[in-house]
């Protein structure tokens, strides 16, 4: 008989650096998933913090390895950008790989003093400012540079941005310029709502920042919606992007920083095989060629890396609730979760996770389908990312029968509404924090029970 670890092994090259099975148990980076369950109880989100810093300081390997194997003139500075998860324990394990910080909005300013106050970050730390921003976060931006953040580096995304700090900014500083990327061809706009178009940047400049002794232009900022991957299109968007720096360098001499922004991906699958070493040394490579090509200094190079630090830190545990057979063939594993509310991306961008059972490995397997709590048609996930079906240990009577999405720990929480109100009033499940201590022995502990109904029937006014 074939069983479920069998059908595995089959279809992946297993066991990987992150899973393995004993006793018919499955662990995740060492961790064995069914003693955090016996102490928990699901539903539950757990974060691995240790594979955070991993996966920094893996990416610096990775541009290190290009900068020295190119003879590259610039810098490497890598960004998390705190939207893919603003929680405290994500920030306090990936600042401790001497990174910096990119913000999206208004109240990640706040965030920002609260690092500084515990020490965490310095004045001297990168702040990259993104986003179109209202006057609170230009107010926000402004008091840090006021305060003396002197790396705080608004990136202006349209004409009109640079105004206010101009007239409120009181000390000299510095400025990036987003660019307004071409979107893929299957998008729904030919170029991206954010930053400037690429014909006006020059004329930016010229105006309002090349003759204004307050302010200079360090950054000129890039992002491709669709990440960096190894297309003709990300190649031609970045192509372009390193001539509009070569151009704006000619009469912007303080300019020395392009940020490629993010968009590095994580593993969604076994058998993913994306080369990271490769790409970052073809990113190093292409900017060096055409610097010098054009007799241009090597800029340095920021990443803005969120669900790449992140994202394989994050899984989330539920159990089966029940089997049902809704008509010949479609059986049907209830889990004690949502997949809309815990899980948005899969409901919202059809997003797939690896998905494994967490217990009886030994067990035979068979095709089914995982519906959620709510009463939502299109609560379910029925497909995996290398094929059309979902293959699950068929549950045996007296048994409970388990199972994990691993690499969730990306956005996930924030798109759901944590801590606010979900879909049916489906709690927030609780959160797990998991570490190992010095001699690499694991410490676990509850950052955050289930959601409680209280809470729920404050936010609703009752």
């Amino acid at each position: 008989m074939n069983n479920y670890k069998d059908l595995i092994q089959q279809t992946f090259d297993f066991p990987t650096k992150e899973f393995h099975v004993d006793n018919n148990e499955l662990h995740f980076n060492g961790v064995n998933l069914m003693e955090i369950i016996k102490t928990y109880g699901t539903p539950l989100k757990l974060s691995y913090l240790p594979k955070i810093s991993e996966n920094i300081q893996n990416a610096k390997t990775y541009f290190g390895n290009a900068i020295q194997q190119h003879n590259y003139k610039g810098n490497y500075t890598y960004c998390y950008c705190t939207k893919s998860s603003h929680f405290s324990f994500v920030l306090d394990e990936a600042l401790k790989n001497d990174i910096h910080i990119e913000t999206s909005s208004t109240f990640d300013i706040p965030l920002v003093k609260s690092l500084y106050e515990k020490g965490k970050i310095s004045k001297e730390t990168y702040i990259v400012c993104n986003g179109f921003k209202r006057d609170l976060y230009k107010q926000y931006i402004t008091e840090l540079l006021n305060d003396g953040f002197v790396n705080c580096i608004p990136v202006l995304d349209n004409l009109t941005e640079i105004d206010y700090y101009l007239e409120h900014v009181k000390v000299p500083f510095q400025v990036g310029i987003r660019i307004a990327a071409d979107e893929e061809p299957k998008f729904g706009f030919y170029t991206s709502r954010l930053g400037v178009r690429y014909n006006d940047i020059i004329k930016l400049y010229e105006e309002k920042i090349k003759d204004n002794p307050n302010v200079s232009l360090k950054m000129l900022h890039f992002f491709i919606n669709s990440g960096i991957k190894d297309t003709a299109y990300y190649w031609s968007e970045l192509t372009r992007f390193i001539q509009k720096y070569v151009d704006l360098k000619k009469i912007a001499p303080s300019l020395d920083t392009m940020d490629i922004g993010g968009g590095w991906p994580i593993k969604t699958n076994v058998f993913f095989d994306y080369d990271y070493q490769y790409m970052a040394e073809q990113i190093v490579k292409n900017i060096k060629w055409m610097c010098a090509k054009n007799h241009t200094d090597e800029p340095n190079i920021f990443t803005e890396f969120g669900s790449y630090t992140v994202g394989e830190s994050g899984a989330v545990l539920y159990s089966v609730l029940d089997e049902k057979l809704q008509n010949d063939k479609e059986l049907w594993y209830m889990i004690d979760g949502s997949f809309i509310t815990q899980l948005p991306d899969s409901w919202g961008l059809n997003q797939k996770y690896i998905m494994l059972a967490v217990n009886n490995w030994n067990q035979e397997y068979h095709n089914i389908n995982l519906g959620g709590l709510t009463c939502d048609s299109m609560d379910y996930y029925n497909s995996e990312a290398h094929q059309f079906n979902i293959y699950l240990p068929k549950a045996e009577t007296g048994t409970k029968q388990y199972l994990g999405f691993f690499h969730t720990g990306a956005y996930q929480e924030s798109l759901g509404g944590y801590g606010g109100i979900q879909h049916c009033l489906i709690p927030a499940p609780k959160h797990v924090i998991i570490d190992r201590e010095k001699d690499g022995s694991i410490k676990h502990w509850l950052f955050a029970p289930e959601q409680s109904s209280e809470s729920m029937m404050k936010t609703l006014g009752y």
